[in-house]
């Protein structure tokens, strides 16, 4: 009895976070899931295309804490909401912010009808997010950047959905096709360092709100859309002006990352990380 009470403190013990920020870029394939830690408070950004997003969490959570502070759907394409749907099912999630449009896919279905049963229950309360909201998390100042509320019901097709925009709407049918320039964008900030990460908004969509980011340059960059080559302009990239870039994505999948978008990281100088090469990526965020 006395080895195994020794061997659960020292699990315990080993188990307690690093100091700091610590942003963790999850190994899920062609596909995004950020977790960003500090102390036992977690953000999930996005959840990949599969399961996989499960181990990274639990690898990178203590193994006693079954609660994530907040999760962020920046937008519904399945391989960044199939594993939100998976995550919702096993952790008590506190928030979830994610934008009123929806997408056809059994996933999405499966993902608002457990959302739904959730916030109905008061165990999950639910916010769309909009350019110009300010929340934080600890010393985690965040921001969001996109999408702008007129922009956004502008491309609804039903009248009361838009009108409900000042409400939480989940299921709204969209004029668009694609869902990448709905995406929910965040800039973070702690300790003077700032992180941007766009979800899959283009460069069409990231030139109206860049301008609004002030104290430039910033630290981390995850690339758009997996590295696209419409992800982000060389302009663009000219004034956030980042240290590192890191871009999520699988291996041998749609091209991605384009050469072209590599040129453009190498011209200003940024660092590229990548999970197709690295797998998992972690940065200590802070101090030096």
């Amino acid at each position: 009895m006395l080895v195994l009470l020794g061997s659960l403190v020292w699990l315990a013990v080993f188990s307690f976070p690093k100091r700091g920020l610590n942003l963790v870029f999850c190994d899920v394939g062609q596909g995004d899931a950020i977790l960003l830690t500090l102390g036992f408070s977690q953000v999930l950004i996005d959840g990949g295309p599969n399961e996989k997003v499960l181990d990274c969490v639990a690898k990178n959570m203590a193994f006693f804490d079954k609660k994530i502070e907040l999760v962020v759907l920046t937008h519904p394409d399945f391989d960044h909401l199939t594993g939100v749907v998976a995550i919702l099912k096993k952790y008590k999630v506190d928030w979830v912010l994610t934008g009123p449009e929806e997408s056809d896919s059994g996933v999405y279905r499966e993902f608002a009808r457990v959302l739904e049963d959730l916030s109905k229950r008061g165990k999950t309360k639910v916010k769309n997010p909009y350019a110009g909201d300010r929340f934080r998390l600890g010393e985690i100042n965040f921001k969001v950047l996109w999408p702008e509320k007129n922009w956004l019901a502008e491309r609804l097709l039903f009248k009361e959905q838009k009108e409900n925009l000042g409400k939480v709407v989940l299921g709204a049918k969209t004029k668009s096709v694609g869902l990448n320039d709905f995406s929910v964008v965040l800039l973070a900030e702690y300790q003077g360092r700032k992180i941007l990460l766009p979800g899959d908004a283009g460069e069409e969509v990231i030139y109206k709100f860049i301008d609004n980011i002030t104290n430039l340059p910033i630290d981390i960059l995850k690339f758009p859309h997996h590295g696209s080559k419409t992800g982000m302009s060389l302009e663009e990239l000219e004034k956030l002006r980042p240290k590192v870039v890191v871009i999520s994505v699988g291996k041998n999948n749609y091209g991605h990352p384009a050469g072209e978008t590599l040129e453009k990281i190498a011209k200003v100088g940024a660092k590229v990380r990548r999970t197709d090469v690295e797998g998992e990526i972690k940065i200590e965020v802070g101090g030096q």
